[in-house]
């Protein structure tokens, strides 16, 4: 007896901090970004129950792919929605043939992801794309809505400044939570101050509701290529580099094709892609989720549950945000995305030799304009790539000129 007591004291230690870990990590993920999700959804033609739908088999898809494959791989493998996805899909508006075109880009979108798991040169092609161009082109899609925080506090200060100043007060107490306590002020003020139209919480009981796709090509290239793009180069291959930089080698391919399927399989229910995750991948694969890499692995499979339990409050909270003043819910993602932001610019910045190329992608993305149907994402990564590649050209026969 006196030897197995040790061992079960030890057994109930050794899962008590992954499983802490993981929870952690959904929470802080879902309560930061899961506003941007609904916004996002609603401001390219989602009604709040399609926006519900959306948001809560995401949240599904997101519980199973981390239970299962973290469970069958015996790795700390952790897989999120994509939130640079949704804010570039925050700033394109309803495409023609409204919410049903949306859908069929996502599904564009998911099928590339398989396809990137298939074709190996499909995924080598995305990896060239230069990492401050891409980082770049983020920051360029985040800009508008980090922006969104001030002009929130010139036109509702009463509420505004209350949900800054949590924020920061949480950044100086509790950094990981800053966002999550800006998020529950936020709700407070709202439930105090906004008045619900009879009928509005009508239909905001848990409900998927299906979502016909349409294919047409201006959903496509303004939405489905960019989005398939953002989510590769801003949140799987990163999630790949964390996994390493943690001591795990994931084996990309499969990981492409889970998702590929799982974004498909949401798309029909009005949900966007999931991909892997890189924040809170680093809390799941970190030492904070265990000293031992080999006992992390049942961090992302509490996670996973936690996001089980949290879909089913979707279509209640899409219902309440789409009563409330749209300016709050933008300032509160806009607080969510300002570190995404920070890190955008910094990648972009960090190689003398691209920096201008990686700024002309940063303005051009910013500008938000429209060229022949195209939306700015897509020219400023063409833009800044062509530009990269003219003064790289350029700079060689310099050099040998300057050698003769």
């Amino acid at each position: 007896m006196s030897q197995i007591e040790p061992v079960s004291s030890g057994g109930a230690r050794t899962y008590f901090q992954p499983i802490m870990a993981g929870a952690l990590a959904a929470i802080v993920g879902y309560a930061s970004t899961f506003t941007l999700v609904l916004a996002a959804l609603t401001a390219s033609g989602a009604t709040p129950q399609q926006a519900g739908s959306g948001l809560m088999t995401v949240c599904i898809a997101i519980g199973i792919l981390n239970i299962v494959v973290s469970a069958r791989m015996r790795l700390p493998a952790s897989f999120a929605w994509s939130t640079p996805g949704v804010a570039f899909l925050l700033t394109v508006g309803e495409p023609v043939g409204g919410f049903p075109a949306v859908a069929g880009a996502f599904l564009v979108a998911a099928g590339l992801l398989v396809l990137t798991g298939l074709i190996r040169p499909l995924a080598r092609l995305v990896a060239a794309i230069p990492a401050p161009i891409a980082n770049a082109m983020l920051a360029g899609m985040l800009l508008t809505l980090c922006l969104a925080p001030i002009k929130a506090v010139a036109e509702l200060p009463a509420l505004a400044l209350p949900i800054l100043l949590a924020w920061v007060l949480g950044l100086r107490f509790a950094r990981r939570f800053a966002v999550p306590i800006a998020v529950v002020v936020t709700g407070v003020l709202l439930a105090s101050t906004t008045h619900l139209p009879a009928g509005a919480l009508d239909g905001s009981w848990p409900v998927f509701a299906p979502v016909m796709p349409v294919f047409t090509m201006d959903a496509i290239i303004r939405i489905g290529l960019p989005l398939y793009i953002v989510t590769m180069a801003s949140q799987n291959l990163p999630g790949l580099a964390v996994m390493q930089a943690n001591g795990y080698t994931l084996p990309p391919a499969p990981m492409f094709i889970v998702t590929g399927i799982a974004s498909a399989a949401t798309a029909l229910f009005g949900g966007h892609t999931t991909n892997l995750a890189a924040i809170t991948a680093a809390i799941c694969a970190g030492p904070e989720a265990h000293p031992d890499r080999d006992k992390r692995w049942p961090a992302p499979i509490s996670a996973g549950v936690v996001y089980l339990l949290l879909a089913p409050a979707a279509s209640l909270a899409a219902a309440f945000i789409a009563a409330s003043p749209p300016i709050l819910i933008q300032a509160v993602a806009g607080l969510a995305l300002l570190s995404s932001l920070t890190a955008a610019l910094a990648g972009a910045l960090v190689h003398e030799d691209v920096r201008l190329p990686a700024i002309f992608t940063f303005v051009t993305t910013a500008s938000g304009i429209t060229v022949l149907g195209v939306g700015a994402p897509f020219w400023g990564l063409v833009g800044g790539i062509a530009m990269l590649v003219l003064l790289r050209l350029g700079i060689k026969p310099a050099i040998e000129t300057m050698g003769t």
